[in-house]
């Protein structure tokens, strides 16, 4: 598996200096609860929350609103700017440290998931409605072409210096919706290391990363939404979790979707039909040790329907990383139920 932060992968970043401390040794200075900082607001088109405690109550909204720029300066798709935009609209293949580096995260997690999650599916994404331009009318010939194009090999040269994305298919359009979010919330992970600071949590749209307990010992308290009917429906938690050092993401197909002639169309693109999913789980919750692989296995699991990520599951018993999860979907009555792996199940405060 390809660990996204140590001392040799730290020049893959652009923005190294977030990351060079992660492989020194820090000494933290004991905190009181009196010393918590909270940040909010909006970014990436969805919300984030803050929270850590600083005995020397610095305020960090500058670091986290440089990772913010940094992040959309290179994979949003709204900003006709971005790097990832200019990639896929083949104006250049020459590419950033940081986009080079979760390139490479998201195709170790494609031969992982065994191509359940992919970078490469973003013309299907767009075609489909959920990009920045609007749906397109697909014919199975339509789809067929396209999946052709997803399935093009991807690759990173790398020069030691710089980095030039390869593409079989000049048409291949990347899309990182997928680990972008869980990226950004290890990039402050690292932000906060940096500068000494022990005890944190950070939730970017949903994408959580935790670090030491609070200084009450006590752990930091995620709640898991429970699914709603619609992308209007009030909030609801489902069941809290209680975590330290660990990242918590959850991927649904409640909230984001389209409906044409009563049919619900999910945002989730399977690489394999080239259609969005179309099977009873509802959502997958994952916790790992990092944000970034968390939001792609959650995105997996949504993929691969519950009994075949169930079958994922078994067939990685020595891997950490997949073994605490949460599924909601519905069953033959269309009832929500509920699975939880044991290793998840130690997590659970609350129900």
């Amino acid at each position: 598996m390809h660990e996204p932060i140590t001392s040799q992968s730290v020049r893959h970043f652009g923005s190294g200096r977030f990351f060079a401390t992660l492989a020194a040794m820090v000494f933290f200075v004991s905190c009181s609860q009196d010393d918590k900082v909270t940040l909010r607001g909006e970014t990436q088109g969805s919300y984030y929350s803050i929270a850590y405690y600083d005995h020397q109550n610095r305020n960090m909204q500058s670091n986290v609103n440089s990772i913010f720029d940094e992040v959309d300066r290179t994979f949003s798709l709204w900003n006709d700017s971005s790097l990832l935009r200019r990639v896929n609209e083949g104006l250049t293949d020459s590419v950033s440290p940081l986009f080079a580096y979760v390139t490479n995260l998201s195709l170790c997690m494609n031969a992982y998931t065994n191509g359940a999650f992919d970078c490469r599916v973003g013309r299907l994404v767009r075609a489909w409605g959920f990009s920045f331009k609007s749906r397109e009318d697909l014919a199975q010939q339509a789809i067929d072409s396209l999946l052709t194009y997803a399935r093009g090999n991807v690759s990173i040269a790398d020069s030691g210096d710089s980095y030039r994305l390869l593409r079989q298919y000049p048409e291949t359009e990347l899309d990182f919706n997928a680990i972008a979010q869980g990226v950004t919330s290890d990039m402050i992970k690292a932000m906060f290391i940096e500068h000494g600071i022990e005890s944190y949590m950070a939730d970017v749209g949903g994408e959580v990363i935790t670090g030491a307990p609070k200084p009450d010992g006590s752990p930091w308290l995620v709640g898991i939404e429970r699914p709603a009917a619609n992308r209007y429906a009030e909030r609801e938690v489902q069941l809290v979790i209680g975590v330290s050092n660990l990242a918590v993401v959850t991927s649904g197909s409640y909230r984001k979707y389209y409906e044409k002639d009563g049919v619900k169309y999910s945002h989730t693109i399977n690489p394999t039909t080239g259609r969005p999913v179309d099977h009873t789980l509802l959502s997958a919750t994952v916790v790992s040790d990092h944000a970034w692989r968390a939001d792609a296995l959650a995105t997996a699991f949504m993929v691969m329907g519950l009994d075949s990520a169930l079958a994922f599951i078994a067939h990685h018993p020595d891997d950490s990383n997949v073994q605490r999860a949460l599924f909601i979907y519905t069953d033959s009555d269309g009832n929500y139920q509920t699975y939880a792996t044991p290793q998840f199940q130690e997590l659970i405060i609350e129900e």
